[in-house]
């Protein structure tokens, strides 16, 4: 299929093989006509490098001879389509009609001074040019000129120089004179292949191989196997490097199976032995594609005997690190046991790679016994290995467990996860120890200083690592810029974030579309909404789109913030622009109307939705039938409710827990039942909230009965609940006078594994002191205190209320002395838990009795100055 039949696809090597026979029997019929190769199969599939910054000449539209055929200058010119297949067969009308239709490349390299130099020998002229490539120095121009001195001296090009040159092209990393080494290699071959045939070239299957390396080099893979075609037909054999070299190329244009079919049964039909290299190219391919199960099966079959090859470390190194890399660690620790089992010793690659998925899988025992092994099978660690350690370490808040002299990226790691952590007095120490080893900070060094203090709000600091840094030489790139700009956005100072944007463009720093969502964030955030829609047509202006996901972001922020007015706003901007609202944006602003209550709104949005064509799923019903069952209107969620199961929406378990709890708000506790019973025989998954809606809507409505014996049914069944369920049946067990079943919940608690919150705590705290138990309440607050909890204000304004008051007074009352008023007003307002047991057990029983005493005899200054002593802590 790669040369162009008619025929339905069939295998490019049976096809090559039956058509090889008919090239030979050509051969002598061809060199005594004086015709090339090249001229008899027409407009052979030869790539080009049509993406050079060679403009191509116009040609003109006559009829041009064969020996003046213009080479191709694009990839379908050469007969191939964008899949790798001819356009026509081989010299057929069709390839050469759209040949001649286009500009000559061979155009390119005609000369245009007459004057030209006298030519050297071939070998010499190639031998320059092969130096100027290693150097960086040569380009399209230069080819050129190669060109027409080689077509001017009109001797044969000797292969080995000619391999060298291409060879060299084919490796030449990008510089100014030339961007794509290999696409020129390709271009110039095809050029001179056209201009002089075998008149000047003397072709190998070396240099065949070279064309098809530069055509995975050039990013071009698919096009290796036409150069592969070609070679069969030139009758000049092929070795093991040529197939390697169309493995690579298969490989890379995801043809792995293909390639598995060359390399397991083309290559012995053709007289080649697969070697390790071989192997290994299909091994890292599979590995590449997540597929180290395949992988592992062809490794096995290398290791049989026959296979002609057995696997050594980079093959056994390839698959464990794509285990490693898919997360299967197991395996590939397993297979590196294996492989030393074998009599193979891993390498450098192989500890680190495993080190390095050890520690990402936070086994560091594991980790460190590696390295010890490396270390006594006379591998030396290097700066990775060390660093995976570290950076490990440093992500587990372990910072001393691995020493090595460290580098830059050493030193890197550990001031991240200091500033990770907020550990700025080490982060400062460690910065400090940097500079006296010498060691320079780069600029992500001071990009990590500046995250780490702007992240904890600590933006003068900040900003004062940003001025030293340009101090030390270290110019702030886009990185830096973008984070002390969030960090002022983050502080609402939006005019210094401006002013830094600013200064960041005059020094030549290009804002990225992050700088940018950063600003229009802030702006919209903190009140300037004219600000950020002027940023988003200037971002738009230099070719950066907006994105709807940032968009949506903002949006959904301002309606959980109330500022619906402001989504809105928003939500216009990004219709006007063009972008196209998703389900997403419009369930947010949904969302923002039901919030503020504003359901005549949120209705229109909900219509405006349908009518985009974007069908509202559960989440959108749900946010509209809480938004009615908010402002009491019930009947009109229930509307809503049904009109979803009508459309075929099943409700999910919170719609059904919106519509419970809307119910028992409304006191509808029967049609509340109903619906819970509705809900389990449809086969909704009721989950711990929906069992805590329903046992606090009972509790609500009075009924208690009901309650508990619900909660003793989900005893019986084993249910998971939660300490939100329990705090809801100790204050069912206090309403119904039930203090012991309070008491005997509450001690269960850390049996059925949960731990008390606070607001447990003031259940307890409260009740017990209604019940007159006050040495049971200090009890409990002292556990609260043990636990590592502070009283929230809500129990410190409980406690101390005159009926608690009341209720902690017992038989005795103690006469407080007189100077005890003047001792209680230095108190701090921060109640400490000292104090809050101390007025429990002692302050508050007087309290209660100078009350009572106040109301049989009408007066008592001392109690009236301690309950305005008590006020003025701010308890009530």
């Amino acid at each position: 299929r790669y040369f162009g039949t008619t025929e339905r696809p069939i295998n490019l090597f049976n096809f090559a093989c039956r058509r090889a026979e008919a090239k030979r029997k050509k051969k002598q019929h061809n060199k005594s006509q004086g015709l090339s190769p090249f001229q008899t199969a027409g407009a052979l599939a030869e790539p080009s490098a049509s993406h050079l910054s060679w403009p191509p000449v116009s040609s003109s539209s006559r009829v041009i001879p064969d020996s003046e055929a213009p080479a191709p200058t694009s990839w379908r010119e050469v007969g191939l389509s964008p899949e790798g297949e001819r356009d026509g067969g081989v010299g057929s009308p069709k390839s050469h009609a759209a040949m001649y239709s286009r500009a000559r490349l061979s155009s390119i390299f005609r000369t245009t001074a007459s004057s030209a130099s006298p030519p050297r020998a071939p070998h010499l002229a190639l031998a320059a040019a092969t130096e100027r490539v290693r150097s960086g120095t040569f380009g399209p121009e230069d080819a050129r000129h190669l060109l027409d001195e080689l077509r001017r001296r009109g001797t044969p090009v000797p292969e080995r120089a000619l391999n060298g040159f291409l060879a060299a092209l084919a490796r030449a990393p990008p510089s100014t004179a030339c961007r794509d080494g290999p696409a020129l290699a390709v271009t110039f071959f095809n050029a001179m292949s056209r201009a002089a045939g075998r008149r000047v070239l003397a072709l190998t299957f070396c240099t065949y191989g070279i064309l098809m390396d530069c055509c995975t080099r050039a990013r071009r893979p698919d096009l290796a196997p036409a150069f592969f075609g070609q070679l069969l037909r030139t009758g000049l054999g092929v070795d093991v490097i040529t197939f390697s070299n169309l493995l690579k190329g298969l490989c890379e244009a995801k043809r792995t199976d293909d390639a598995l079919d060359v390399l397991l049964h083309r290559m012995p039909e053709l007289g080649c032995v697969p070697n390790v290299v071989s192997y290994s190219i299909l091994l890292k391919s599979f590995c590449d594609n997540r597929d180290s199960r395949r992988a592992l099966e062809l490794l096995r079959r290398m290791a049989e005997k026959g296979s002609g090859c057995s696997p050594n470390v980079v093959s056994y190194s390839t698959v464990i690190d794509g285990f490693f890399k898919e997360g299967e660690v197991d395996k590939g620790c397993n297979l590196m046991n294996e492989m030393m089992q074998q009599g193979i010793s891993p390498d450098l690659v192989t500890y680190n790679s495993s080190i390095d998925a050890l520690c990402k899988a936070r086994a560091m025992d594991k980790a460190e016994a590696v390295l010890r092994q490396m270390v006594r099978k006379g591998v030396r660690p290097d700066n990775w290995s060390y660093n995976n350690l570290i950076f490990a370490y440093s992500a587990r808040g372990e910072w001393n467990e691995a020493g090595q002299e460290p580098d830059t990226v050493s030193y890197l790691i550990l001031l991240d996860g200091y500033a990770t952590e907020g550990c700025f007095v080490d982060m400062t120490d460690l910065f400090n120890l940097m500079l006296g080893d010498g060691v320079a900070p780069d600029v992500r060094i001071f990009n990590v200083l500046i995250k780490g203090y702007a992240k904890c709000g600590m933006l003068d600091r900040a900003m004062i690592i940003f001025s030293e840094m340009r101090h030390q030489g270290a110019k702030p790139d886009a990185v830096t810029y973008l984070t002390v700009i969030a960090a002022h956005c983050r502080m609402a100072k939006m005019d210094d974030a401006m002013e830094i944007f600013n200064e960041m463009i005059d020094q030549g720093v290009a804002p990225s579309i992050a700088t940018y969502q950063c600003l229009i964030q802030g702006f919209c955030t903190h009140g300037g909404l004219l600000k950020a829609k002027e940023l988003v047509f200037e971002m738009m202006s230099k070719g950066m789109r907006p994105d709807i996901v940032h968009l949506n972001s903002i949006i959904n922020s301002l309606c959980k913030e109330g500022r619906v007015v402001d989504a809105q706003d928003i939500f216009d901007l990004l219709v006007s622009i063009g972008l196209h609202p998703d389900v997403f944006a419009y369930s947010s602003l949904v969302d923002g109307y039901c919030l503020v209550g504003k359901m005549e709104k949120a209705l229109r949005v909900f219509d405006a939705m349908v009518s985009a064509g974007i069908e509202p799923d559960v989440a959108v019903y749900g946010t509209l039938v809480n938004g009615y069952c908010k402002i009491g209107r019930i009947d009109d969620g229930l509307s809503v409710f049904r009109e979803m199961v009508h459309k075929g929406i099943k409700p999910s378990t919170i719609a059904y827990n919106i519509v419970l709890d809307g119910l028992f708000q409304a006191g509808r506790t029967v049609s509340a039942k109903e619906r819970f019973h509705e809900m389990i025989e449809s086969g909704i998954s009721v989950g711990t909230d929906t069992y805590n809606t329903v046992l606090h809507g009972l509790c609500k409505n009075n009924s208690f009965d009901e309650a508990i014996g619900l909660f003793k049914k989900l005893q019986a069944m084993n249910v998971k609940i939660d300490i939100i369920t329990i705090n809801i049946m100790i204050a069912v067990m206090f309403k119904t006078r039930r203090a012991e079943g309070a008491k005997y919940l509450f001690a269960s608690i850390p049996a059925s594994g949960l731990v008390p919150s606070v607001e447990t705590y003031d259940l307890m705290m409260t009740n017990l002191i209604k019940e007159g138990l006050p040495e049971e309440a200090d009890d409990v607050f002292s556990s609260m205190e043990n636990a590592g909890f502070d009283p929230n204000s809500r129990l410190l304004n409980h406690v101390p209320s005159p009926s608690g008051m009341m209720l902690c007074h017992a038989s005795e009352q103690q006469q407080a002395p007189p100077s005890s008023d003047l001792a209680w007003v230095s108190l701090d307002l921060e109640l400490s838990v000292a104090s809050l047991s101390f007025l429990v057990t002692n302050l508050l029983p007087t309290l209660g009795g100078q009350e009572e005493g106040e109301r049989g005899q009408g007066t008592n200054n001392g109690a009236a100055g301690k309950v305005a002593v008590v006020s003025s802590w701010g308890l009530r």
